[in-house]
């Protein structure tokens, strides 16, 4: 039996019984389920494996970080033509459970198979690529489109499960609960051959199948009455009109911009972690998930901890405390010569990476109003994922054109990451002044 998501309408006894209601637990363990498909997949093991696959010097350990870098431009792509329908459909339908399911499931077949391929040589090849390679990057493209898809309806969901002063806290307990996610993915590193990375493929899109069943049991929408049905593509009719509505939403599109700019400099320091830490630094497989063990724990510890901010400074104050903490990591990231100073940033970055997500979405949801929200959230999906791919593509260009230089190319892709931080910052210094959306 499903359980109608109605927290609004109680008396909470502490945070305790907001936090442990079924509803938003329910919620957060998706948080949970999705962070074992981002850390594993797209942080650690799939750069793994690509590395294996190719590198194998400090050259071609540069090539391989071009192949990272566009695979994940390519899933972002899709994701910006998509994105913005998406929150249309919200707003049109008022369901967000439906496409969390389909497209968790799409994306957890996706994983499997990147399993099955990756361990199945096959002869032949295409645009020079080992057949098994391509269908590997191919899964992958399809499974993190779908992954990062599935927050669109994710995130929106959040504005249903609580009051305005509870939200922060709400969000802040979802990404907490989401890296603990990663501890319980990482879990499955022992068991890992050497050199053998697509064996973790498979187990985790099982983590992330199982974690995600709370949501799909226990929590139903609030019923939300339903506008006529229109083509799917006519989404983009409406929003053509919200973009010339701007001058009323002006806020919130500024804070879009400043968006683009830190979500650039977070998602492609995600996606190339893994071979930077290993490649420049000279972390071992080993070492690294130690790292990202402890970065992970500080994920944890600043989601809590900028809940709290938020609820007491605000999000936009909140959100730029975060920057600067993201700004300050990547400088020293790119000019770390020993690996204590990487280990600063990689706790440093933790600490950012979890509490940006508790800061930017209590912020779009405190700036739009009620009956554009959905279509809110499909813009902002939108804005982070054009930044997504503008991200890999110019650190897997530097990489490419200067991988005769060796590691110092993966700095230089990395030092063009602080010039998108400090844009997004200077972005969020204009909002001071400008009257929020209610």
């Amino acid at each position: 039996m499903e359980l109608q998501v109605k927290p609004k309408s109680k008396k909470w006894k502490g945070n305790f019984g907001l936090y442990f209601s079924l509803p938003i637990l329910s919620w957060a363990f998706y948080d949970f389920a999705n962070t074992i498909f981002s850390s594993n997949i797209n942080t650690i093991f799939f750069p793994f494996f690509l590395q294996e696959q190719i590198g194998e010097n400090a050259v071609l350990d540069q090539i391989a970080s071009t192949f990272i870098s566009y695979a994940n431009a390519i899933a972002s792509l899709f994701l910006v033509l998509f994105s913005p329908l998406f929150g249309v459909m919200i707003d049109r339908t008022g369901k967000m459970k439906k496409y969390i399911m389909i497209f968790t499931l799409i994306s957890v077949v996706c994983t499997f198979l990147m399993g099955v391929f990756g361990g199945m040589p096959l002869d032949g090849k295409i645009l020079g690529i080992p057949i098994s390679l391509a269908i590997v990057i191919l899964l992958f493209v399809i499974a993190k489109f779908f992954y990062h898809s599935s927050l669109v309806f994710y995130d929106t969901m959040m504005s249903d499960l609580g009051t305005k002063q509870q939200l922060p806290l709400i969000s802040g307990f979802g990404v907490a609960v989401g890296y603990l996610g990663t501890l319980v993915g990482l879990s499955i590193y022992p068991f890992i051959s050497k050199g053998s990375s697509h064996e973790a493929f498979i187990p985790t899109a099982i983590l992330f199948l199982v974690f995600s069943l709370p949501l799909f049991f226990f929590l139903k929408e609030s019923p939300k009455q339903q506008k006529a049905k229109e083509p799917f593509l006519s989404g983009y009719k409406e929003i053509k009109s919200t973009f010339k509505e701007m001058r009323s939403y002006r806020s919130v599109f500024t804070f879009m911009i400043a968006y683009f700019f830190l979500n650039d400099a977070i998602a492609t320091t995600i996606g190339m972690m893994a071979v930077y830490a290993k490649t420049v630094v000279g972390f071992s497989s080993s070492g690294f998930i130690l790292l990202y063990l402890v970065s992970t724990v500080s994920s944890i510890a600043g989601s809590f901890l900028f809940g709290y901010i938020t609820q007491s400074k605000g999000p936009r104050l909140a959100v730029t405390y975060v920057g600067v903490l993201l700004l300050v990591a990547l400088f020293i990231a790119v000019f770390a010569q020993t690996a204590l100073w990487f280990w600063v940033a990689g706790s440093m970055f933790g600490i950012s990476l979890g509490s940006m997500w508790v800061t930017s979405r209590t912020y779009i949801i405190e700036l739009t109003p009620d009956e554009k929200r959905g279509q809110f959230f499909g813009l902002f999906a939108f804005s982070g994922k054009v930044s997504s791919i503008i991200g890999p593509l110019l650190y897997g260009t530097i990489t490419l054109i200067f991988h005769d230089l060796g590691t110092l190319a993966s700095r230089m892709a990395l030092g063009s990451l602080i010039i998108m931080a400090i844009i997004g910052l200077g972005f969020l210094l204009k909002l001071k002044g400008l009257e929020e959306v209610k």
